[in-house]
């Protein structure tokens, strides 16, 4: 077929092979059988029209290769005939020359002789023709070798070598070693598909051979899986006079009477009783159990958010009220650096900063707020008297307020199903029905002196027991008044300060004071509880951490004491509630000089450790009581008795378990560890580096074996030592900034929710799940072996140090004295050798010479040279 193709192709060179596509037929109007037909096979195409196309599809366009041909035809219109046998190989041909045209639309008479002279003629001769060169004709080919040819691509691949963050700083030793011995060293390239390099088919080549029909019958019955099949038709209904026929019927009115009572007692059972009801899955399931067992997720309960602030402000702090449900307390402050609180600080002094209040009850108006000097960090309730709260500003100073005159807003909701015996009065915040939604703004009844506070920002506030108070040196006695009257802070300038609000001496007041008082204007909306500190209030006691040898301190931000109350279980909190009732009949915080007259009676065993967290990631344990410095005489404060740096970031949350009072939880930097008081040689559990930073955390008040911890990408991870303890058993999207606080709180025994803040200033509510909030039956037994198993293994490991360094040392013993036999000789012994070396070197020496013939032995033995 190719040798009789080219032989016509060189019997007619004029003519040019085309392909022409639908489209292209359809915009010349050469359309098989519509435009050109066996009586018309042809079309004549003007030039200028090819043009047209070549110039809007360019390549695309069926007339590409012949473009030149067109180009240098002489005519205006060029012939296209339809090959319907395809005589030249393709569907249509292009005649080049105005001969050629000339000669198919008026062909020239043929005589007889040359038709009879061609019919003898065989058409497939093939005749030799010594290949002639031409130029080179471009017919667009070369765009497409430039699109299917390969370029280095402007994208360079890039790889990351990262390396665990425990060897950060370690000394590297290079030493070749063999891949295959070694199983760290094999590193698995998995294949992928690239989206780059992957290359789309657009042509494929598919043979095909047409064999005669086949037909496949099977005369057993072939079992196929059952699916639902429909079938559309018309229905063979009744006449109109075959209906009234069969409604007139005994049988069927017989029927209905029979079967109606039936329906009816089906209707009912269905109302009654849910049928579709999993009976496997409330299998041996307690009464009264709230959730899905298998739901592990917080689900989104409500948000809070400040829409009336005119800055951008985040969540410092966050806290429950200890008492009053739905009632939760947060701190903002304004989100600049350093250098824009400079620079903007005309501007925030017009800003207050403030404490809001959010009720459940109303979740966009806070009910209450309490005004300060400067933005505030951190705050607590008291755990006497709910009604006072102490905060720590970020200029050093403590602010103390007083809401006791806004407690006759809480009203007491009956709280309890009817399963319960007896209803419990739960106190619930919520506004009067025709009250105004403006919130309260509540000043401050006292802050401390800015002279001898803090001189930088106080990162953490806790209120000591009630059960026990401090003296200036650190020892403990008992309490004189019976109530919550020391603080302790901790503060970026890398102090430790214990407060007391109670007057430093009895109160003795004289006509001079007396005149003082009188002349203070005291505003009718400040309570004057704490009117002797305001200003005026001076720290206990300060403690500074030093590092040692160098002037440098460490900078406490988080601090963990002995018995902190406000890691309190829920059976604390009706306790709370007795103390309130007591405190409305007669507050103590008024009479607060009667207890400064009391004797002190000292507890001996009382435990004045506590746990610090700092900036650079530490974990410090060490002591507040002071001792006397031999040298000079002073009351110094007590070396850490122990410091690790196991968080590669500053320690955000430093917090002992509600369940175990010497179990500790750090967060900072990339990871979290947990502590045991007792044990000095490192934590129990340390996690690996986590993707993103950790920068908050808390444990669950209900499961000893579970706790939160929030990532500055937004997520929360929720950690199940149960389940997993080398990793979180489940991670959870909260918002998209930073979370930077975490508080679970205990509304009822079905229903637990956790508070979680973030860096735009909205507060999350969520709810937390009934796997999360119910301890399994065996969880604190379970929890307790396995520190019990983690301090046994942190005792091996130290055991097998010792053992290891011993060793080492016997070994360094052993080379050492290898050492001293080898190279420890006697003087005499070296002289002896030197001088037999020097013998041996003579009787070469005169062997050589001898050899030479320089030197002649005579028959005495002497020597002779030879000139």
């Amino acid at each position: 077929v190719t040798v009789s193709l080219t032989v016509k192709k060189r019997s007619h060179p004029e003519i040019y092979p085309l392909v022409l596509t639908t489209k292209t037929q359809e915009i010349f109007n050469c359309r098989i059988d519509e435009d050109i037909t066996d009586e018309q096979p042809y079309k004549l195409i003007n030039k200028e029209d090819i043009f047209e196309d070549l110039r809007n599809r360019a390549a695309v366009s069926d007339f590409h290769p012949v473009k030149k041909i067109v180009q240098e035809y002489p005519g205006n219109e060029l012939l296209l005939v339809y090959d319907k046998d395809f005589k030249y190989g393709l569907n249509f041909y292009l005649i080049g020359t105005e001969e050629g045209k000339e000669n198919y639309l008026n062909p020239p008479e043929v005589s007889e002789e040359q038709e009879e002279y061609k019919e003898y003629i065989p058409e497939d001769v093939y005749i030799y023709k010594p290949p002639v060169s031409k130029p080179w004709v471009s017919l667009g080919s070369e765009k497409e070798i430039e699109e299917e040819s390969v370029t280095e691509s402007t994208k360079q691949i890039t790889y990351m070598i990262s390396r665990k963050r425990s060897e950060f700083g370690a000394p590297i030793k290079f030493s070749d070693q063999n891949a295959s011995s070694v199983k760290d060293a094999y590193i698995e390239c998995t294949a992928y598909p690239d989206k780059n390099f992957t290359l789309k088919q657009l042509e494929k080549d598919v043979g095909m051979q047409v064999i005669p029909q086949i037909k496949d019958i099977s005369t057993q019955t072939k079992w196929t899986y059952p699916k639902n099949a429909t079938t559309q038709y018309y229905p063979r209904e009744f006449s109109e006079e075959e209906k009234e026929t069969l409604k007139q019927s005994k049988p069927l009115v017989d029927f209905l009477n029979n079967a109606s009572i039936s329906v009816e007692i089906a209707l009912q059972q269905n109302e009654i009783t849910n049928t579709f009801i999993d009976d496997w899955k409330h299998l041996a399931e307690e009464e009264g159990t709230f959730g899905d067992k298998t739901d592990t997720h917080l689900k989104e309960y409500q948000s809070f958010t400040d829409l009336q602030s005119p800055m951008e402000k985040m969540i410092t702090c966050v806290s429950w009220h200890p008492t009053i449900y739905g009632l939760i307390a947060v701190s903002v402050a304004v989100r600049l650096s350093f250098e824009d609180r400079v620079h903007f600080s005309g501007k925030l002094l017009l800003q207050p900063s403030l404490i809001l209040f959010w009720s459940f009850s109303d979740p966009i108006h806070p009910q209450l707020m309490l005004e300060s000097p400067d933005d505030i960090f951190c705050f607590k309730f008291c755990p006497s008297d709910p009604n006072i709260i102490a905060g720590g500003c970020i200029n050093g100073q403590i602010v103390m307020w007083d809401i006791t005159a806004h407690a006759d807003r809480i009203e007491n909701i009956k709280a309890g199903g009817s399963r319960s015996k007896k209803a419990t009065l739960k106190p619930m915040f919520l506004l009067e029905p025709e009250s105004n939604k403006e919130a309260m703004y509540i000043r401050h009844c006292a802050v401390s002196s800015i002279e001898n506070g803090h001189k930088r920002v106080i990162t953490d506030i806790h209120w000591l027991s009630d059960t026990f108070e401090i003296n200036r040196m650190g020892s403990v006695f008992e309490n004189r008044s019976g109530i919550c009257c020391q603080l302790v802070t901790c503060s970026a300038d890398c102090t430790i300060c214990f407060w007391d609000i109670r007057p430093q001496k009895p109160f003795t007041p004289q006509t001079t004071e007396k005149k003082k008082e009188e002349s203070i204007e005291i505003p009718f909306d400040v309570p004057s509880t704490f009117l002797h500190l305001d200003l005026s209030w001076k720290p206990l006691t300060k403690l500074r951490l030093s590092k040692g040898e160098t002037s440098l301190d460490h900078c406490p931000t988080k601090i963990s004491l002995n018995e902190d109350h406000l890691l309190c279980k829920t059976q604390d909190k009706m306790l709370a509630q007795s103390k309130t009732a007591k405190a409305e009949e007669m507050n103590p915080y008024h009479n607060l000089e009667s207890g400064v007259a009391n004797l002190l009676k000292p507890i001996d065993d009382f435990c004045t450790k506590f746990f610090v967290g700092t900036e650079e990631g530490e974990v410090i344990y060490t002591d507040w009581k002071m001792e006397r410095d031999p040298e000079t005489g002073r009351f110094m404060p007590k070396k850490p008795v122990n410091l690790h740096t196991i968080h590669d970031g500053i320690v955000h949350t430093i917090q002992r378990s509600p369940f175990y009072d010497d179990i500790i939880l750090t967060v900072g930097g990339w990871n979290v560890a947990i502590w045991k008081e007792s044990v000095m040689t490192g934590p129990l559990l340390q996690s690996c580096c986590a993707p993103k930073r950790y920068t908050s955390g808390h444990w669950s008040l209900t499961r000893p074996g579970v706790f939160y911890i929030g990532r500055e990408d937004g997520y929360i991870d929720i950690w199940d030592l149960l389940e997993k303890t080398h990793e979180p058993a489940q991670s959870q999207n909260i918002c998209i900034t930073m979370i930077t606080c975490i508080k679970p709180w205990i509304f009822s025994p079905k229903q637990q929710f956790i508070a979680i803040a973030d860096y735009y200033g909205t507060l999350h509510i969520l709810e937390i799940p009934w796997t999360l909030s119910r301890p399994s039956t065996n969880e604190m037994t379970s929890i307790n072996h396995y520190f019990e198993r983690e301090v046994k293994h942190l005792e091996y490991v130290e055991q097998r140090k010792i053992i290891r360094e011993q060793e080492k040392k016997e070994m360094e013993q052993e080379m050492a004295k290898k050492k001293v036999k080898i190279y420890q000789k006697s003087k005499e012994q070296m002289e002896a050798e030197l001088k037999m070396d020097y013998e041996s070197y003579l009787e070469l020496e005169k062997t050589v010479l001898i050899n030479l013939g320089l030197i002649k032995v005579t028959e005495k033995g002497s020597y002779l040279d030879v000139m």
